[in-house]
């Protein structure tokens, strides 16, 4: 299990943890047994096909590599996305956004 993101202050906290997936079910219980809101990640970015000009830029900003070319298109693997909101910004086209649940 890794760290992936963490912001925690006196009111509230948030963190994003990487899990194997034989192990979700057992580290979602654990922590709602101790009263946290668990949210896992499914689709947490979407990239507007209308607007992405496959320019690269999420590509070079991501921390996770999250983005690819593949036969020169931009192909995302939302597995490996964190949430952190780098592209978002980073993306001259506004052609993503965070799914919050």
């Amino acid at each position: 299990m890794n760290i992936e993101r963490a912001s925690i202050d006196a009111v509230s906290g948030e963190i994003v943890l990487e899990v194997p997936s034989e192990k979700c079910t057992e580290v979602k219980e654990a922590f709602e047994r101790r009263g946290v809101r668990v949210v896992p990640l499914e689709i947490p970015v979407i990239r507007d096909e209308n607007e992405c000009v496959h320019c690269g830029a999420c590509i070079s900003i991501c921390p996770t590599a999250t983005f690819r070319f593949e036969d020169w298109l931009l192909v995302a693997d939302s597995g490996k996305c964190i949430q952190c909101g780098a592209c978002v910004v980073g993306c001259p086209q506004r052609a993503l956004k965070l799914v919050l649940k």
